[in-house]
């Protein structure tokens, strides 16, 4: 038998294992959101070496070129070969530049003498440490995709560090329902122990680059919407997967028994490898799946203090809507799918190198497009798809049903690599389009104020921040508002888990102002059907 190499690592050759199988072997992380079965398209690995002793490319495979293949598809056949595979490079982009809202600074752990005191249960404080010559925090939002990290020195309220990584949840599904199904089947604790693992792994990475100990992190925020904040937490979620998609914490807080849909527990309990007794808390829910992550959104875009009508969208797989002044908000959450994310599109992928990101079509036919890393193209991201079918618009190739004026079944986008955008394609793009659609129009009629008298609008999160706004309105991605009330806030989702940790008052804040701000349940509206028709096509929102 022959060696199989990843790197500096090799291990034997067996008919039959997939390439999976020798990652798993090798501890190396690969991504997948499909149980292994093809469909996520995001386990590609590069094999370097020994492609011919691999089983042919499956249907599955179809959208693969060159020396590219899907990990979990991938086959020994012959094990006399000498093979080499390597992933791509999956480390997510982070947003360096968003909103900076102006607050005091007011943390709950100070220091106190040679102690560090904690402030969150009032009173003179409690003792918890010998002050070890820091005083330091974590700000985690964990997103269904993504997670980001924030280090936060709670003396002088700069940010250390920043980190981020690939959710490890994703093999229990690219979306939150799945994950809920995962999570409440057999498996149920593998998710929430997956993010802690790789929450500590992250940590430990800090605390080497930066010489400090893990021991001197004394508080962390988590936020995310509210399926990934109760798997934190270790929280049953099969709740928020049935009508009414409530948390636990909901229930529990519309029945007198707790005070706020936030949580805290300990490091200790919950084994996050920092000070043993630091406070882990969790920010507090809007309502039903709209999250804690949003909840940061408000504070870190001072919606809590707006006298002029805002709308804030926060764009995902989930996709968030608020909509108000700080005297009266509404929110709902708009379940988009992960079309636009790398999923259920053949040449679709995440946002990382070998992606198209940005394209534009000239009139005589030509195609000029960007790749994320400068390398040959694997595939389309969703700000690509954005553009892409904003130029199809525009160029008069197709019309705002998604059918091209030729009558073709497929457009090639990249003709050296005959990437194509087909029809059933289109369709799974409409729809993803239509749920952000039906959110935002259904929020604002309800809220019944016309578009030209909102303030700004507010978009966050990290896909909304490399979209080209003038062509996601023409599409009608986002609400036809006049472009200069657009502000791209990148990931206030951190930034207000960062605001939460340096503010107990905000914090307190925060949590008395989600009980007062109206859910909408998009399915329940009478015209939900309509909307989600017309939503479908590919044209500017019509005014509200």
């Amino acid at each position: 038998m022959s060696p199989l190499k990843h790197g500096d690592h090799d291990i034997e050759l067996e008919r039959g294992k997939s390439l999976f199988e020798y990652a798993d072997a090798l501890s190396v992380r690969v991504p997948t959101s499909c149980r292994r079965d093809g469909e996520c398209h995001e386990c590609i690995v590069e094999v370097r070496s020994g492609l011919d002793a691999l089983s042919p490319l499956t249907e599955a495979e179809g959208f693969l070129r060159d020396n590219y293949r899907l990990a979990c598809q991938a086959r020994v056949e012959d094990p006399d070969a000498e093979l080499e595979f390597a992933i791509l490079r999956r480390q997510p982009k982070i947003l360096q530049t968003g909103i900076q809202r102006e607050y005091e600074p007011s943390p709950l752990l100070i220091k106190r003498g040679d102690e560090v005191v904690s402030l969150h249960d009032g009173g003179n404080g409690k003792v918890i440490d010998s002050y070890r010559g820091a005083i330091l925090g974590l700000a985690i939002d964990v997103g269904t995709t993504t997670v980001v990290m924030n280090l936060i020195d709670l003396e002088t309220y700069k940010t250390l560090h920043t980190a981020s990584f690939e959710n490890p949840q994703r093999f229990g599904g690219s979306d939150i329902m799945n994950r809920i199904s995962y999570d409440s089947g057999k498996y149920h604790g593998e998710m929430m122990q997956v993010i802690h693992s790789s929450v500590n792994f992250e940590i430990g990475e800090m605390v080497r680059e930066l010489k400090i100990r893990r021991r001197q992190i004394y508080e962390l925020v988590v936020v995310g919407n509210s399926t990934m904040r109760d798997i934190f937490f270790g929280l049953d979620v099969r709740t928020i997967g049935e009508r009414p998609y409530k948390s636990l914490t909901e229930h529990e807080f519309m029945a007198g028994d707790r005070t706020t849909t936030a949580i805290s527990s300990t490091a200790g309990e919950l084994g996050i490898r920092v000070h043993p007794d630091a406070i882990v808390y969790g920010g507090p829910l809007v309502g039903s799946h709209v999250g804690s992550d949003v909840a940061a959104d408000i504070l870190a875009t001072s919606l809590d203090e707006a006298a002029e009508p805002v709308i804030l969208i926060d764009v995902g797989t989930n996709t968030e809507i608020v909509i108000g002044t700080a005297d009266k908000l509404m929110a709902a959450s708009c379940p988009a799918g992960p079309a636009f994310e790398g999923g259920q599109v053949t040449y679709a992928m995440p946002g990382y190198d070998g992606a198209i990101e940005r394209i534009t079509l000239g009139d005589n036919g030509e195609i000029d497009a960007s790749v994320i890393g400068e390398t040959e193209p694997l595939g389309i991201c969703g700000s690509g798809l954005i553009d892409l079918i904003a130029e199809l618009r525009r160029t008069g190739k197709m019309s705002e049903l998604g059918v091209f004026i030729d009558g073709a079944r497929e457009y090639e986008f990249e003709p050296n690599r005959h990437l194509t955008l087909s029809r059933a394609d289109l369709s799974a793009l409409a729809q993803a389009k239509s749920a952000n659609y039906c959110g935002q129009r259904i929020v604002l009629d309800r809220y019944g104020l016309p578009l030209d008298e909102f303030d700004k609008l507010y978009l966050a999160g990290g896909f909304a921040n490399y979209i080209d706004i003038d062509k996601a309105a023409s599409i009608g991605f986002v609400a036809n508002i006049d472009i200069d009330k657009i502000e791209k806030v990148g990931n206030a989702s951190l930034a207000g888990a960062t605001i939460m940790l340096l503010s107990g008052p905000l914090r307190k804040k925060l949590e008395t102002l989600v009980t007062e701000i109206e859910h909408v349940e998009l399915e329940t509206s009478p015209d939900f059907f309509e909307l989600f028709v017309e939503g479908c096509m590919f044209k500017p929102m019509d005014a509200a």
